[in-house]
């Protein structure tokens, strides 16, 4: 594993700190933490982009929602 040394502001090393105490084991773990959770936002954030981008969508009236509704009973069924 790399190693990583970064400067912070005393402000933001206490609240470093304070999550640590909380939720964490050490400064490490939490600021995994985040990148991992930054990385996930990046990538929903290039999914929602790719669905915008790839053009209209359904309608999502009364007869589409009764169609999901449907489609759910009906994987519920068949596993159940």
């Amino acid at each position: 594993m790399a190693t990583m040394n970064i400067s912070l502001p005393d402000a933001l090393k206490q609240f470093v700190e304070s999550q640590v105490g909380e939720h964490y084991g050490n400064s490490s773990e939490f600021i995994r933490d985040l990148i991992r959770r930054e990385q996930a936002r990046t990538q929903l954030r290039a999914l929602v982009v790719e669905g915008i981008s790839s053009g209209d969508g359904s309608e999502l009236d009364h007869d589409y929602f009764d169609g999901l509704r449907d489609r759910i009973r009906s994987a519920s069924s068949t596993n159940a």
